[in-house]
């Protein structure tokens, strides 16, 4: 099997279900930007301050595909059965919040994105997080999204920050708080 179809030269794809409809359809930039956050929680896991987070990390990853298989599919016409999220799977992101929020200073500020190339990746993954979130409302606002797709990127870029926190403390990595300019 050739992994190019030309199918998509003309702009247009498939959804799970047969419709076709343009590259450019808010539900595309939807699973799109999932993926491309996927792809960001991949590198946030190969840095190495995270070999003891792997496992939650490929979970995450999983988890994400499962929302993207959600956003891929025709709401009205696909019959394929599709993986599902669970309330579990938002508890396991506010129970893992809550250990790296123990483990770190109280937040007294807005802190600047950075500190140590791991932790910026990270930023980075909670940005792409938080524009999947916003699309998906989006799409939501015009089709059928699960809510618990909705509640799992909003948690999921919370889970990211507390990472972000928790990894610039065990790399020693300065934690610098916005002053903003008076």
């Amino acid at each position: 099997m050739k992994i190019y179809t030309k199918t998509g030269d003309k702009g247009k794809t498939s959804l799970i279900g047969g419709t076709r409809v343009a590259k450019s359809d808010v539900r595309i930039e939807a699973y799109g930007t999932v993926d491309e956050l996927n792809s960001y929680i991949g590198l946030v896991r190969d840095q190495e301050v995270n070999c003891n987070r792997a496992d939650i990390l490929k979970e995450i990853q999983d988890r994400l595909f499962t929302i993207g298989a959600s956003l891929a599919s025709d709401p009205v016409k696909s019959k394929m059965k599709t993986p599902d999220l669970h309330n579990e799977d938002v508890l396991l992101l506010e129970q893992e919040i809550d250990n790296y929020t123990s483990e770190v200073p109280p937040l007294r500020a807005f802190v600047l994105p950075g500190g140590h190339q791991s932790v910026s990746f990270c930023h980075v993954a909670r940005c792409v997080c938080r524009r999947a979130e916003r699309i998906a409302i989006q799409l939501q606002q015009e089709s059928e999204v699960e809510d618990l797709v909705i509640i799992y990127l909003n948690r999921l870029s919370d889970y990211l920050f507390a990472l972000c926190r928790i990894m610039t403390h065990e790399l020693g990595a300065e934690e610098i708080a916005w002053k903003a300019r008076i």
